[in-house]
């Protein structure tokens, strides 16, 4: 395969193998394009970034006047614009590239996806639209006439800012995000990336002013927003992040949103504060499941034994009537080493709920602790009973990890594995268990 032939598949990893043995990343296809504009129209960010990483311009001028990165900017597609910045975040562009840039992506934002389609298709009729991964984001793709683009150019825009060092109002970054207020969606997540970096008091000041704002949409931003500033602290110096967990202790008692209650419960439990378990204990009996989902883990701290009265609400939390909740405590942080009886009597129980997710978290985690007695032991090897491939797999690398002689059996039982088991540690427990008991 040469690199056209590898471009075209979509195959990156071929491509990251050409390249490396001396292909050319600027080298035209049979339309005389470079190849990197064949990528960007296929919206393939890890060919792409392939090639910009060995080399190819991003900002090289076409026959129409464009450039592989500006056509990359107006498919609104946050994950190849990044790709094509490349790891220096686009540094040597010229100021004039950067404006024409940045121009269009606010365009493409201010009128809209599908008026801009409609503008320049001349189609008439609804769009199609269907939901897309963006890389580690979603997004919806938009279709008019001949041309296809992702309605991520509010997040375009944004990361463009960023990456040229221009720092938005706080006020312009909300309104991009609160259109789509879900955290996995693109526009979503690039503004809360960008407003997680603000560090100034007055960025702070504004922030903070959005817990008390009507619109629940903007208190959810608001608490995303602490948990990428959460992130931040973990991976550089930051600080002005010390307070946070102040402000969260104090506006996670009285948020009366339940959906906006549970991210901002998350975000708190994952800085940790003495006063979590007195929270998790206020809402155990919350009406929202959502925010039941989240005490667990307020109740639960790793190193820190729960006191006999979270024991009772996690206990308690167990028979919960959702699902979700009852998965939570299938797999809550904390747990003892060595159970307690009503642990293991609770999770037991809960590796034959009737919610296959409840088992399923249950099974790991009976499987991953030290817990040797018969009945634990007993209710993993039932495991190989169950239909679900992934559940029989769990139950023999559960008796793997004990060492019981009806381990070979078990894995026969699992059956044929497809592609991508190659490394997974339940497959891997197999040859562990013969290392250790040299039978192999």
């Amino acid at each position: 395969m040469d690199l056209n032939e590898a471009v075209i598949a979509g195959d990156a990893a071929t491509v990251r193998s050409l390249l490396e043995d001396g292909a050319d990343p600027n080298a035209l296809g049979p339309d005389g394009l470079p190849l990197l504009c064949a990528a960007v129209a296929g919206f393939d960010y890890g060919t792409a970034e392939a090639l910009v990483e060995a080399g190819a311009d991003a900002d090289r001028e076409l026959p129409d006047g464009t450039t592989p990165l500006l056509r990359a900017v107006d498919l609104g597609s946050p994950a190849l614009v990044g790709a094509l910045l490349g790891s220096d975040s686009g540094a040597g562009l010229p100021e004039t590239s950067r404006r024409r840039l940045l121009d269009s992506a606010r365009h493409w934002w201010e009128v809209g996806e599908e008026e801009e389609l409609r503008r320049r298709t001349g189609a008439s009729g609804p769009a199609v639209r269907r939901w897309v991964e963006d890389e580690y984001t979603d997004v919806e793709e938009v279709s008019l006439g001949d041309l296809t683009v992702r309605a991520g150019h509010s997040g375009v825009l944004t990361a463009l800012e960023q990456a040229f060092g221009i720092a938005a109002p706080v006020a312009e970054l909300v309104a991009r995000a609160v259109p789509y207020p879900e955290a996995c969606h693109a526009n979503w997540s690039a503004a809360c990336f960008a407003l997680g970096g603000r560090s100034t008091p007055q960025d702070w000041s504004e922030l903070v002013a959005l817990r008390h704002h009507p619109d629940p949409v903007h208190r959810r931003l608001l608490a995303d927003v602490l948990g990428c500033r959460h992130f931040f602290a973990g991976h550089r110096a930051r600080p002005d992040t010390d307070r946070d967990v102040e402000f969260l202790a104090d506006w996670v008692l009285d948020e009366p949103d339940g959906r906006v209650l549970a991210v901002v419960l998350e975000v708190y439990t994952d800085w940790g504060h003495a006063g979590q378990e007195a929270v998790g204990l206020r809402y155990a009996d919350h009406a929202d499941p959502r925010v039941r989902s989240e005490v667990p883990h307020c109740l639960s701290r790793d190193g820190i034994a729960p006191s006999e009265a979270a024991t009772a609400a996690l206990l308690a939390l167990s028979y919960d009537p959702d699902p979700a909740v009852r998965a939570v405590i299938a797999q809550v942080p904390g747990y003892p080493g060595e159970f307690t009886p009503n642990f293991r009597a609770a999770l037991l129980r809960l590796i034959q709920d009737p919610d296959p997710g409840v088992r399923a978290r249950s099974a790991e985690t009976l499987s991953a602790s030290p817990d040797r007695t018969p009945e634990v032991t007993e209710a993993l090897a039932a495991l190989l009973d169950e239909e679900d491939q992934l559940m029989r797999l769990e139950g023999a690398c559960a008796l793997a990890r004990r060492d019981d002689p009806r381990t070979e059996e078990a894995y026969e039982r699992v059956g044929p594995l497809g592609p991508g088991f190659g490394i997974d540690h339940r497959v891997n427990a197999l040859w562990h268990y013969r290392s250790r008991n040299r039978l192999s």
